[in-house]
């Protein structure tokens, strides 16, 4: 079986929109066929098939890794921005 990643990237009313980026597809399925849990910028383990893909589970190690970069370099910007350059 041949697996790749997919990261859910929006959803679209009673859709969700899951890109691929191995394969640079976006993959539309409906909000009730995801794994519970699901969010934006969780990463999925697919299956791909003849007839398209489906969503083996959620990959929990690299979505808690994606969370962590993201968290490190938002606090990496606050640092940064610490008060206005303009005098009050």
């Amino acid at each position: 079986m041949y697996t790749m990643k997919g990261i859910l990237d929006r959803f679209e009313g009673n859709q969700a929109v899951i890109l691929i980026e191995e394969t640079k597809e976006e993959l539309i399925v409906n909000k009730e066929v995801l794994p519970r849990g699901s969010m934006k910028n969780t990463i999925f383990n697919l299956k791909k098939e003849s007839d398209g893909y489906t969503i083996v589970n959620i990959d929990l190690a690299q979505t808690k890794a994606a969370e962590r970069k993201s968290s490190s370099l938002m606090d990496q910007l606050r640092a940064k921005n610490k008060g206005s350059k303009f005098k009050q």
